[in-house]
């Protein structure tokens, strides 16, 4: 099994961010993300690392950046480091399979979460007030049930450590511009649609997941962060879904799920993860790789 990364040390590289997830270097021209095996919950980073968790989100983010490429363009510059420039040859080891070389761009002050199933926080919602997000649904759903359509429902992007705030298209309107606006919610709506189906296909339900978008320097709208991953999304197996309460999953949901039965107040520092937990996540991870786009690690 390859070398848990929980943390990129690219000296001679000018590292502007660490995420939850992501390392991002800026080369001059371009970013490089790179995708460590680091993990949050809660929106706390745990202790362990999940083996080959990077590589699996960094290699289903640039299969359907590349499937969806005709409907919006994708930050993708080169996904191979003999195709980066040449200062981040050195660092080969840790880059392999878990980076892409991307164009820079103004990234929007949301997030574009779109949700075909209820689950999660829009289960707890519809519980109480019969809506998800202000949005009005059928009465009598079912936890996990398929939505009549799939919905577009933005939240705020908050710092490391917080938590984001769902909010309405309107207040996405305010921040972003109507013009950008509808065409993120358009473009969300379209992506997911297709990618729910295609998924479908290979034994996946695709519950709900969140795209991030940039402006780039003429305007133009760009897809860019991660795509569709066991990360940004809910991913159940099919053969295993019966609506009425939470499902299986692919996903880090299953983390969350042991958490949930720990006296933990869901701040850092966060408990630790038995060995068990973070094979059984490394699996999950990976075989949501294979089923979707035949790729072993």
């Amino acid at each position: 099994m390859s070398a848990i990364v929980l943390e990129t040390s690219l000296p001679g590289l000018k590292l502007v961010n660490r995420g939850k997830v992501r390392d991002i270097y800026d080369l001059g021209e371009h970013l490089l993300i790179v995708t460590s095996d680091r993990l949050s919950a809660f929106d706390v980073i745990m202790n362990e690392g999940i083996p080959k968790k990077g590589q699996v989100l960094n290699q289903i983010s640039i299969f359907w950046f590349r499937k969806m490429a005709d409907i919006i363009p994708n930050h993708i510059v080169a996904t191979e480091v003999s195709d980066f420039p040449a200062a981040t040859h050195a660092y080969r080891d840790q880059l392999e399979g878990r980076s892409m070389l991307v164009k820079k761009a103004r990234p929007l002050p949301v997030e574009c979460i779109v949700r075909g199933y209820v689950s999660g926080s829009g289960w707890k919602e519809y519980k109480k007030l019969g809506s998800i997000c202000g949005i009005p649904l059928p009465a009598n759903l079912l936890e996990s049930d398929r939505l009549p359509e799939p919905i577009f429902t933005p939240s705020t992007k908050a710092e490391l450590g917080a938590h984001d705030e769902n909010i309405s298209f309107e207040e996405t309107v305010k921040l972003c511009g109507q013009q950008i606006a509808e065409q993120v919610r358009d473009k969300t709506l379209e992506i997911y649609s297709r990618a729910r189906d295609f998924a479908w296909g290979k034994g996946i339900i695709i519950a709900d997941t969140k795209f991030e978008y940039g402006i780039m320097d003429d305007g133009s709208l760009l897809w860019i962060d991660e795509a569709l991953s066991p990360d940004s999304s809910r991913f159940w197996p099919k053969d295993l879904y019966k609506p009425g309460g939470p499902q299986p999953s692919f996903d880090k949901q299953f983390v969350r799920d042991y958490l949930e039965t720990l006296d933990w107040n869901k701040q850092a520092p966060p408990p630790p993860l038995p060995p068990e937990i973070v094979t059984r996540t490394s699996e999950k991870y990976q075989e949501a790789l294979l089923l979707l786009t035949g790729i072993t690690l």
